[in-house]
C-alpha cells in the first residue's frame, strides 16, 4: 500500500512539473509574467526532482542530516506559503463602506490605447463605486514607467472621465512609482485628517496594499477589490506570495 502511495505521488509530481513548465512558458510574454515565469520554471524543476525522488527513491543516497534540513525546510517554506495565500484571500473580496470621502486607485501599466487588462479592473471597480456614491471623491495614483506613453494617473483620469465621472471628482497624482508611493504621495492629497479613505486594487493585491497603507498611515483605510484577469490569478497570486515576503522582510 505504502509503495502504491509513493507512485502515485511520485506521478502527481511528475505531472505538476509539466504544467508549471507549459504555465511558464504560457505567462512568459505577458505583463505579469515578465521574468516570473522563470521560477514557474523552477518550481517545474523541483516537482520533477521530488517526482524522480518519490519513483526511484534518489534520497537514500543523502546523509540523514541532509534529508532532514530538506524536509523541514520543505515543511517551513509550506507554511508559509499557506499562511501567506490565506491572508490574501481573506481579503479578495473586501467591499468597503459606502459614501467614503476619498477611493485611491493604485496605478498599474497604461498604453497608448488606454489602461492594461488589470488596470481597467480596477478603474471599473471605481467607477462602480463612484457611481454609487456620488460625493466620493477619486485619487488615481501613479507616474509615467520607461515604457509608458504618459503618467498612469493622466490615462487612469482618462478613462474615468470617459466613462462619465466629473473632472472635478478625480485628483491625479502622476510622481508615484511604486505601491508605497502611491499611498503616500496620495495622502499628502488629503487635507482632512479625518477623512475616510478607501483603497480600490485588484483582488490579488489587497492584502499587501492594505498593509502598506497602514505602514504609511492609513491605517482606517477600507479595501475595495477589484477582479483581476482569470486566467493569470495563480501566477498573480504566486507572485503576491514573494512579494509579502519582501515586503515582511
Amino acid at each position: 500500500m505504502a509503495t502504491l502511495i509513493r507512485r502515485i505521488t511520485g506521478t502527481l509530481c511528475l505531472v505538476l512539473a509539466v504544467a508549471c513548465a507549459c504555465y511558464a512558458f504560457a505567462v512568459r510574454n505577458t505583463h505579469s509574467g515578465t521574468s516570473f515565469w522563470i521560477v514557474w520554471l523552477a518550481f517545474a524543476a523541483l516537482f520533477a526532482i521530488l517526482g524522480f525522488g518519490l519513483l526511484f527513491r534518489w534520497w537514500t543516497i543523502l546523509p540523514r542530516l541532509v534529508r532532514g534540513i530538506l524536509i523541514a525546510v520543505a515543511c517551513i517554506g509550506l507554511v508559509a506559503f499557506g499562511t501567506v495565500e490565506s491572508c490574501i484571500v481573506s481579503k479578495m473580496h473586501a467591499q468597503g463602506k459606502p459614501d467614503l470621502d476619498y477611493v485611491v486607485v493604485l496605478g498599474a501599466q497604461v498604453r497608448k490605447s488606454g489602461p492594461s487588462l488589470v488596470l481597467r479592473y480596477r478603474l471599473d471597480k471605481a467607477i462602480e463605486y463612484l457611481d454609487e456614491n456620488p460625493n466620493t471623491i477619486c485619487i488615481v495614483s501613479g507616474g509615467k514607467g520607461p515604457n509608458e506613453p504618459f503618467p498612469e494617473a493622466q490615462g487612469m483620469a482618462d478613462y474615468l472621465k470617459e466613462h462619465g465621472i466629473a473632472e472635478q471628482r478625480i485628483l491625479e497624482e502622476s510622481d508615484s512609482k511604486t505601491t508605497e508611493e502611491n499611498i503616500v504621495n496620495s495622502k499628502k492629497m488629503i487635507n482632512d485628517d479625518n477623512a475616510s479613505i478607501g483603497v480600490i486594487t485588484n483582488n490579488f493585491h489587497m492584502f499587501r496594499a492594505l498593509q502598506i497603507a497602514d505602514k504609511y498611515g492609513l491605517d482606517n483605510a477600507q479595501g475595495i477589490a477589484a477582479g483581476s484577469p482569470p486566467d493569470m490569478l495563480v501566477n498573480n497570486m504566486v507572485r503576491e506570495f514573494f512579494a509579502e515576503i519582501k515586503f515582511l522582510l
